[in-house]
């Protein structure tokens, strides 16, 4: 059995940050889920160009606003309560009006190391 508070993941290797987000990775490959789990902040007023190509990736919104576009698709407001699921990959912009709080799933599961490549992807790392 796995147990963990957030709090001992803040200022550990597990917490990542950078300009526009913080990442907090509670379950990722060494855990043996199968998956990775992740509390992530958007800073409000920041914008991400993420297309995920190795992985697949929920999420689900606890706390905060903003916007998900999909490249050549459609914009999708973010608010408590709202899940999106990227189960193809899709590139798109990720846009946080007022900080955002996001509770993320990754497919296959990320080993903690990775960070955005200039495409807005993670490399696929074991």
């Amino acid at each position: 059995m796995i147990v963990r508070h957030i709090n001992d993941i803040r200022g550990s290797a597990r917490e990542v940050e950078t300009d526009t987000f913080i990442s907090r990775r509670l379950l990722l490959q060494e855990d043996g889920m199968g998956f990775s789990f992740h509390e992530t902040i958007i800073k409000a007023g920041t914008e991400l160009f993420i297309q995920y190509v190795h992985h697949l990736e929920s999420v689900y919104c606890i706390a905060g606003h903003g916007e998900i576009e999909i490249v050549d698709g459609a914009t999708y407001t973010i608010a408590p309560g709202m899940l999106y699921a990227l189960d193809g990959h899709e590139p798109h912009h990720l846009r946080a009006t007022e900080e955002l709080r996001l509770m993320c799933v990754f497919n296959p599961p990320l080993t903690g190391r990775e960070v955005h490549d200039a495409q807005g992807a993670y490399p696929l790392l074991s």
